[in-house]
């Protein structure tokens, strides 16, 4: 039997990583460790043929777990796979003296770490190596789900766990959940990986089914869905717009809702691309459940010394994101226009990008272009008023699906930037 040691402070990536471990025809033991200290006494005691350790931890870190695993002759020679948010070159060097045999950063490839576990253990694992593209993500308590060229089984395990983190970052009280699914065409034969997509969502998220929407041109899709009683209360819809505006009529009563409707669409017009534009969406994880919840404590290490520009010509708008950071130690720099941002690029690598629509000299979308030309791919938020609909309409076609409402509050801020700088899949 192999032994295999897990040390996370996420308890849904351990979780998915367990499950997906365990799930071969050879006997594999996972056993998972909570942090730091919990993770040294497991290889102490276990003796494990392999250790999977994130490089950020509480409660004894990443090099001195290694440290006190090498200072052991039990332990000296168990190879070691670190998993990183982030890490430079000389980071990964000074890992090399203890047995790391692979650096995975995250967002993992989970198609990659299997076949280096392969390699390493000799065991077979199973993976759906079939097309398929996911991404989640959240616009003001819509959890969006995009699923472009096929209905992947293991991207369908992942999706499950991603929507519970995002319901529990955002702290959904009633999930809402539109389904898109873009530039595909389904029969038959893809009726089980579509029955799975609807049971993973509706058990992961406990949304109601009148609260769901799936988003298609696809007849197979329709009536499936409206043949099937257990997902007959599921609407099928062409239209993005009908679909918000269905979701939103549904809002609770308590709520003031003809100014909340109009912001509301007009933010989530903004956000989502038709589903026949066919574009590529890649699959985004950041693990946190509801037994841990997101705390300065916890980032601080995972978020220091990420570099983040503010890209606005409003000084208070630089003043409310500095100090939304402040207390992580990640590293705010200020442009007051596209043509001073544009004309320091390249010289600093930014992990996330505040960029306004309208500025003097050079706007949003020059920006945009220029980053383009030269194939520069960064995470932005677009930053906008709801009365700019049009234009981040225009943005999000440029590729820009993340982007907050001005004006800008601190926990909302933070919470979509966690949602980008903290990935692990």
């Amino acid at each position: 039997m192999k032994q295999i040691v897990i040390i996370d402070e996420a308890p849904l990536f351990r979780d998915y990583l367990k499950e997906k471990l365990q799930d071969t025809e050879e006997e594999v033991e996972v056993s998972v460790a909570v942090n730091g200290l919990d993770g040294i006494s497991k290889i102490r005691n276990l003796y494990p043929d392999l250790v999977i350790l994130d490089y950020h931890l509480s409660r004894k870190g990443c090099f001195d777990i290694l440290q006190q695993k090498k200072a052991n002759p039990n332990t000296v020679n168990i190879p070691v796979i670190v998993l990183a948010e982030k890490i430079d070159q000389k980071r990964i060097i000074q890992l090399v003296p203890y047995n790391v045999k692979k650096v995975f950063t995250k967002p993992v490839k989970v198609d990659a770490l299997f076949a280096t576990l392969e390699e390493m253990l000799g065991i077979t694992f199973h993976f759906d190596d079939s097309p398929g593209i996911v991404e989640a993500h959240v616009n003001d308590d819509i959890v969006f789900v995009e699923i472009a060229q096929g209905l992947n089984l293991d991207k369908l395990d992942l999706l499950g766990f991603k929507v519970i983190e995002l319901i529990n970052l955002y702290e959904i009280r009633v999930p809402k959940i539109i389904i898109m699914l873009s530039d595909m065409r389904l029969n038959f034969t893809d009726a089980p990986n579509l029955e799975k997509l609807l049971t993973t969502i509706i058990n992961s998220s406990k949304a109601n089914l009148r609260h769901i929407r799936v988003l298609t041109r696809d007849d197979f899709t329709r009536r499936y869905i409206a043949g099937q009683k257990a997902f007959s209360e599921i609407e099928v819809v062409s239209n993005l717009q009908y679909a918000i505006d269905g979701l939103l009529a549904d809002i609770e009563p308590s709520m003031q809702y003809g100014e909340r409707k109009a912001e509301i669409i007009g933010d989530k017009l903004l956000s989502v691309q038709e589903a026949a534009g066919g574009e590529s969406v890649t699959l985004r994880l950041e693990s946190e459940s509801r037994a841990a919840p997101l705390t300065m404590t916890t980032l601080k290490e995972s978020l220091q010394n990420m570099h983040i520009a503010v890209v606005d010509d409003d000084f208070v708008i630089h003043e409310l994101i500095r100090s939304t950071f402040k207390e992580t130690g990640a590293l705010v720099f200020s442009y007051f226009n596209g043509e001073e941002y544009l004309a320091n690029l390249g010289r600093i690598r930014f992990d996330l990008i505040f960029l306004d629509i309208m500025m003097p000299k050079a706007d949003g979308f020059q920006v945009l272009r220029t980053l383009e030309e030269r194939g520069l791919q960064q995470p932005i938020i677009v930053l906008t008023a709801v009365t700019q609909r049009e234009m981040v309409i225009k943005a999000f076609k440029m590729g820009i699906k993340s982007y907050l409402i001005k004006p800008l509050k601190p926990d909302e801020i933070f919470k979509k930037s966690i949602e980008i700088l903290k990935p692990h899949f």
